[in-house]
């Protein structure tokens, strides 16, 4: 087991999410186009296919925007590399870069200098979480800016509750209108602090898009939230429809009796993440994605 193995598994996974999209979103959006009602819609989601299609055929980026890399790494605590990870994932990241390609998308906002390879201070982002194993996970999140710029993140008041977050999620929802390349999948989360939400939201993408919630309230509260966003008829690509979104996640922490803050995460369609086991011995398996 070797440093080289945790660079090249991360290569791959960047590699995979900007030209091949999980099979659930691709699922969804061939489910959403069987049941598009409006004809302009479905016009939508069948160029938003034949796009996906070309794109893993030819083994190019889904989008021109391949986003702000991050990184989020469960590493088990006998694991038996701990020293040179980030390192490995910021060589990983510059090579997908110039290999892929990706576009450059790092900008340092004191010297507005574009870096060129997609990497400099904060950039790639990684979240880390240690639990009790001998495995590591990795999964490689490239997001767009134009459904990060739709995202909220609000401070309600604790007397509105429930009620509160539903208008909050749907205005957001409204504001963002076409702009974020819908059907969107939406992240919530609420309670904590301002970035417990924030975290969790986003956190919330990741999870496959055929997989319930497991806490009854919350699959309740996704199925309500995600009635209400399509029935607002914004659409695929915001030119109306049926499927303005695929699927909402929500998520949840523990908060202040004086405080209730509630973060919306909006994701484009084009949902690209890609998640692998690198275990002790130095073997891969692929978890997002079919390799070899």
């Amino acid at each position: 087991m070797s440093i080289q193995v945790i660079e090249e598994t991360a290569f791959n996974l960047l590699k995979l999410a900007a030209t091949i999209l999980p099979p659930d979103v691709k699922e969804a959006l061939r489910r959403a186009y069987e049941t598009e009602t409006s004809e302009m819609g479905k016009a939508q989601l069948e160029a938003i296919l034949e796009n996906v299609r070309v794109a893993e055929e030819k083994q190019l980026p889904i989008c021109q925007d391949t986003g702000v890399i991050s990184f989020y790494v469960r590493i088990g605590s006998d694991f038996p590399i701990r020293k040179g990870i980030y390192e490995a994932l910021v060589r990983a990241t510059r090579r997908a870069t110039k290999e892929v390609p990706l576009r450059p998308n790092a900008v340092d906002p004191i010297q507005e200098r574009n870096t060129g390879d997609n990497t400099g201070r904060h950039i790639p982002y990684v979240h880390w979480e240690i639990f009790d194993g001998d495995y590591m996970e990795l999964i490689a999140f490239p997001k767009g800016v134009g459904s990060e710029n739709m995202c909220k993140l609000a401070m309600l008041s604790p007397a509105h509750r429930l009620k509160g977050l539903k208008k909050f999620v749907i205005d957001t929802i409204l504001e963002a209108g076409g702009k974020p390349c819908p059907p969107v999948i939406v992240g919530v989360a609420f309670g904590g602090g301002l970035d417990i939400a924030a975290e969790l939201a986003k956190r919330t993408l990741l999870r496959p898009l055929d997989r319930p919630n497991p806490v009854p309230e919350l699959a309740k509260l996704e199925e309500e939230l995600l009635k209400a966003i399509n029935e607002t008829g914004i659409g695929p690509m915001g030119l109306g429809g049926r499927w303005t979104a695929l699927r909402v996640h929500v998520d949840y922490a523990c908060r202040h009796p004086g405080g209730y803050p509630v973060a919306v995460a909006i994701q484009c369609w084009a949902a690209r993440r890609a998640a692998a086991r690198i275990n002790a011995d130095g073997s891969v398996e692929y978890l997002t994605h079919k390799v070899g």
